[in-house]
This record gives C-alpha cells, sequence and structure tokens, in this order.
C-alpha cells in the first residue's frame, strides 16, 4: 500500500478587504473628482440616489414632487414575478420617500394630489403584497397611507369626497387589509 504525502497547507495572509481598499483609492481623489463619481454612480442607480438624497436631505423641487413620487411607488412595488410567493427583496427606501413627498405635498395644500397617488401606491402595492410569501412590505405601505388618512381627518373635505376615496381605497386594495381598520374609522367618522 503507497503511503499519502501528507497534505500540505498554505498559510493564507491576511488580505485587506475590498471596501477598505476602495476608501483608500477614494482618499486620493479630489473632492470635484468624488462629485462626479457620485452624481455617475446616482444617475445610474434610481436606489443610489435616493439613499444620497435622504442621507443628504435632498427634495426634488415642487414642480417635481408629483413625477419623483410616481417614480418612487413603481421602484417600491416593483418585483421579479419569478420571485412570487417568496420573500422577495423591495426598495425599502422608496416607501420612505413615497412617505415623505406626501408629507411635502400635504404641507403644501396638495391632499388631493396626495389621495390620488395614494390610491396607486394601494392598487400597486397591495398586489405587491398579495404575490409576495409574508407581506413583508404591508407596513411600510400601511404608514405612508395612514399619513394621508391623518391628513383627510385634520381636512375640511366635503364626506362625499371622503367616503368616495375609502371605498376607492378599500376596493384597491387586493389583499383586503391594508390600514383596514383606519379606513373603516374613517368612512365612520365621515358619515353620521
Amino acid at each position: 500500500m503507497k503511503r499519502q504525502p501528507p497534505t500540505k497547507r498554505v498559510q493564507r495572509t491576511k488580505t485587506p478587504d475590498s471596501l477598505e481598499l476602495l476608501r483608500t483609492a477614494l482618499r486620493k481623489r479630489t473632492k470635484d473628482e468624488l462629485i462626479e463619481a457620485t452624481v455617475e454612480l446616482a444617475r445610474d442607480s434610481r436606489a443610489t440616489r435616493r439613499k444620497l438624497e435622504t442621507r443628504f436631505k435632498v427634495q426634488p423641487p415642487d414642480g417635481e414632487l408629483v413625477a419623483d413620487t410616481r417614480q418612487a411607488i413603481v421602484d417600491a412595488t416593483d418585483f421579479d414575478e419569478r420571485d412570487m410567493n417568496y420573500n422577495f427583496d423591495y426598495d425599502h427606501q422608496a416607501y420612505q420617500t413615497i412617505q415623505r413627498n406626501f408629507g411635502r405635498m400635504i404641507n403644501s395644500d396638495r391632499l388631493d394630489t396626495v389621495m390620488e397617488l395614494s390610491l396607486e401606491l394601494m392598487r400597486q402595492g397591495s398586489y405587491q403584497v398579495e404575490m409576495s410569501d409574508e407581506g413583508l412590505m404591508t407596513d411600510d405601505i400601511g404608514d405612508c397611507v395612514r399619513v394621508v388618512i391623518r391628513a383627510i381627518e385634520k381636512s375640511d373635505l366635503p364626506p362625499s369626497e371622503v367616503l368616495t376615496w375609502c371605498k376607492a381605497m378599500r376596493k384597491s386594495d387586493r389583499v383586503g387589509f391594508i390600514c383596514d381598520q383606519e379606513l373603516k374609522a374613517l368612512k365612520e367618522r365621515f358619515s353620521g
């Protein structure tokens, strides 16, 4: 029987983390180069752009707020249909952008626009919840919708308009439980 040679072990040297290497390379660049690289990354990725805008408190101009919110709704509720019935990743930051933009529009007396956008969010968001395994994004959608509900409660909208919106929201909810209690309470408050 032939003897097996002993297994040799290669001693590994500790290599620097790739992010640490990147950090070192970035420190050698000028401020203008870093700004250009950051803007380029933001241009290529809406998720990166949204993170940067949130971190540095950049708000879109009022003229772009509705379009920015619509895009955030699309990004937040997007998923790959091949991942149905799984806990797929979703853009949590986009939901935060929607919530923040809803608040800004409400503060600018654009509640009617926010009500319209919230219907869009409910349609697309509840579909996303329906197609996921556990509906992890339900709380994010609810946080956005509750901003609108609180604004409506404080508004002087005609009861008929509030009731129409509540009915449309509940009809748009494909899963039947997103902010269900809050919408029922709002409906009861404005019914009588």
